[in-house]
């Protein structure tokens, strides 16, 4: 009877095609029996692709034609995903390693050890002597459970039990040192004084590559933000096509009709692939002086773009070469056809994760969360488990069948009036408790109803309590505003004046926020210097004490309103240096809409004085450096009309230019009825500004429940009310947009 063979996959899921290989072992070959290859029909970093609809239909389409019955699955994730660190630790009995590596995981992983998956390897080529690890190198590797479960999430759907995680450069590397080393790793001993030559792989990927130099005792890795996708991107940018006809020009450059021409264009991501390589390959022997470098492979379908071969060759030095044959690899069925020889250079890393599941490469380390193995190991043994419950479950009912006979006959009737009258008193009981739990819902909905009413109500006045709020930090003087300009001249005047409101809805403040922080974070510094004092950035409620210093702002998150003032204020000259034009603006307008109040109708519905922060203002910022003109004037209104309405041309002292001509002449020396001269003009230097600032659209029932709480961490929303207000996007307010 012929010995039933165990076969492995290795699946990788590229940004534009799904690679599988099928493998298994015949005595110490490892041999390929099947393979699949599923393009999809966009690159999933494609304008308007759906990645996952399109990685399922490749899935369905795979599992369609390919049985995966009682073979294992190993998945590859990309190397910029994930961590690789490696490490020497000092000399130190083996079995003591793991807590070496478990405290160097705690340094060197960034994030909580509960939020990741890690495991760890000693490398091949560590010198062990007597239960010591004398010369030895540790990898350490890791990956946010977040993003294993999101790529594991593609093979729940389909059903598919993945068995082993590996990060791509490691799969490629376990190629690497199965195909070419395996001779060097079995014969000879690692001398760090003295080490073998490196060779350099570069695994070319649609978005990034990764870069690995083995020799293949030790190992170097680094992700190159570099890829396929970028020499697309050059083709549409500089010769304006889209990107699907980029695409298949670059896949295609020589049957184009201008082949030079497409080069020309690729040839600055060209510069960028070799700068990235040289810098990479030149800073690993700034590590490794001993080490040489003999040559290059180049892996992945990107690395088989026309003229990348021979570019890279000619200006790194170094003999590039294109992986087209898997030495070690047997099996003249899949390795013979066509479809498989023209993507050979794509399936190094699925080769890589076969191996792995054969243990036939040195990699070891798997990122499968510990949950879904021992979710699998209780599945497996389910069956053995009822099994053993049903006999348990049989013997007790003969047990209890038995017992019972034995007591029917002395006595049968003995409980059955205490039995009943129990019953009585649980039924009576049990109608009470349903309808205490039905009174109890109804108040429950009455009350969450009424408090969705109230809160709807008090939004409609928000925009107007918005409007006054931006008013009230304009600074006016009603007194300062009944005097003439030769009373209180123009220059004199601190107030502002707005000529424009916009506003424009965000869904997710958290990502505008992230271009605009470092700015706001600036001009704050800037305003502390004219203000004086440093700016609370704590939410603290008008006669509330003062909570501890918090931590610098992270940005505004969830949604809200991006508003915009445009404006301008007279308060400049050359007599206010330093107080007047953009530092009049921070000192005061920017100042009052970060630390200011405002009195609108409180609970009570008096008057009450709330923060602008309670009021949902913050990050004020002046978005643009503000416009001077010193030399600006205006018309003096009187003059106007002593003159009917007729100016004289002097079109260098009237704003805009382009006077009026006039019969009247210039410099007319002109009185009104009082008998005081009237002047022609007066001097008014004028800045012009735009100011921006984030509103969070904060009801009085929010306020009110703000202040109750007493919540100075962050101003939350209620709780009853976040998923309306995340739900609804008020109407836009004066215009909607701007840039």
């Amino acid at each position: 009877m012929a010995k039933k063979l165990n076969h492995v996959w290795g699946m990788e899921i590229g940004q534009s095609s799904l690679k599988a290989l099928r493998c298994h072992l015949e005595g110490d070959d490892v041999v390929a029996d099947m393979f699949d290859f599923v393009e999809y029909p966009k690159i999933l970093s494609q304008p308007e692709a759906e990645p996952e609809k399109l990685i399922a239909d490749a899935i369905e389409q795979f599992m369609s034609r390919n049985d995966l019955r009682g073979a294992k699955v190993a998945i590859s994730i990309p190397g910029q995903s994930g961590l690789a660190k490696f490490f020497k630790p000092p000399p130190v009995e083996v079995k003591k390693i793991p807590d070496i590596v478990k405290y160097e995981a705690k340094q060197q992983i960034p994030f909580d050890l509960n939020d990741v998956i890690w495991d760890f390897q000693q490398m091949a080529g560590s010198n062990i002597e007597d239960g010591y690890a004398l010369e030895s190198e540790v990898g350490l590797f890791a990956m946010k459970k977040e993003a294993v479960f999101r790529a594991l999430k593609p093979f729940s759907a389909a059903g598919i039990d993945v068995d082993v995680i590996q990060l791509a450069p490691m799969a490629a590397y376990n190629m690497i040192a199965y195909d070419r080393f395996s001779e060097r790793l079995a014969n000879d001993a690692f001398d760090a004084e003295d080490p073998p030559a490196s060779s350099v792989l570069l695994s070319m990927g649609t978005d990034a590559s990764d870069l690995i130099v083995t020799n293949g005792f030790r190992i170097w890795q680094r992700s190159i933000p570099i890829g396929g996708n970028h020499f697309t991107r050059q083709l549409v940018k500089d010769l304006k096509l889209t990107f699907a006809k980029a695409e298949h020009l670059k896949r295609n450059v020589m049957q184009a009709d201008d082949p030079k021409l497409i080069f020309q264009a690729m040839r600055p991501v060209f510069n960028d692939l070799v700068t990235e390589i040289q810098r990479s390959v030149g800073f690993f022997k700034s590590l490794n002086k001993r080490s040489e470098i003999e040559n290059l492979t180049l892996l992945g379908n990107t690395a088989k773009l026309p003229g990348l071969q021979p570019y890279l060759n000619k200006n790194l030095g170094m003999d590039v070469l294109l992986l087209e044959k898997f030495e070690r690899l047997s099996g003249s069925e899949v390795t013979g056809q066509p479809a498989f020889k023209e993507n050979q250079a794509g399936f190094g890393v699925v080769y890589g994760l076969c191996l792995q599941l054969l243990s036939q490469g040195p990699m070891k380390t798997n990122l499968l969360p510990q949950e879904i193995v021992v979710e699998r190991l209780v599945r497996s043994k389910k069956p053995w488990a009822i099994a053993a419950l049903s006999v348990l479950l049989l013997g007790m009912v003969a047990n209890f069948a038995s017992v019972y006979g034995a007591f029917a006959t002395v006595a049968p009737d003995r409980w059955s009036e205490a039995e009943r009258s129990v019953s009585d008193v649980m039924a009576v009981s049990a109608q009470h408790k349903e309808k205490d739990t039905e009174q109890k819902t109804r108040l429950a909905l009455l009350t969450e109803i009424g408090e969705q009413v109230s809160s709807n109500g008090d939004r409609r006045l928000v925009w107007l309590e918005l409007m006054k709020t931006i008013f009230s930090s304009l600074g006016r003087d009603p007194q300062l505003a009944s005097k003439s300009p030769q009373e209180l001249p123009y220059k004199d005047r601190m107030d502002f004046h707005v000529t424009k409101v916009d506003s424009v809805y965000i869904k997710d403040l958290s990502k505008w926020s992230a271009t605009f922080l470092a700015k706001y974070l600036e001009e704050t510094q800037n305003r502390i210097k004219l203000v004086g004092t440093a700016v609370p950035l704590a939410n603290v409620a008008p006669g509330q004490p003062a909570p501890p210093a918090p931590l610098p702002p992270t940005g505004p998150k969830d949604s809200g309103w991006l508003v915009q003032i445009d404006g301008y204020h007279f308060f400049n000259g050359e007599d206010k240096r330093g107080t007047g034009g953009t530092d009049h603006i921070r000192k005061f307008l920017i100042e009052r809409l970060e630390n200011g109040t405002v009195m609108v109708p409180g609970p009570d519905g008096q008057l009450t004085e709330y923060s602008l922060k309670e009021m949902g203002i913050s990050y004020p910022l002046l978005v643009k450096t503000p416009e001077l003109k010193l030399q600006n004037r205006i018309v003096n209104p009187v003059y106007e009309r002593l003159v009917g309405g007729v100016l004289p041309t002097r079109s260098s002292d009237v704003e805009g230019g382009g006077g009026v001509s006039s019969s009247v002449p210039v410099g007319l020396s002109l009185k009104d009825e009082n008998g005081n001269e009237v002047p022609y003009d007066f001097e008014a230097p004028i800045c012009y500004f735009t100011v921006q600032f984030v509103w969070q659209e904060k009801t009085l029932a929010d306020r009110t429940w703000w202040r109750e709480q007493k919540n100075y961490d962050k101003f939350a929303i209620p709780p009853k009310r976040v998923a309306s207000v995340q739900s609804a996007a008020p109407p836009p307010v004066a215009g909607g947009s701007f840039e």
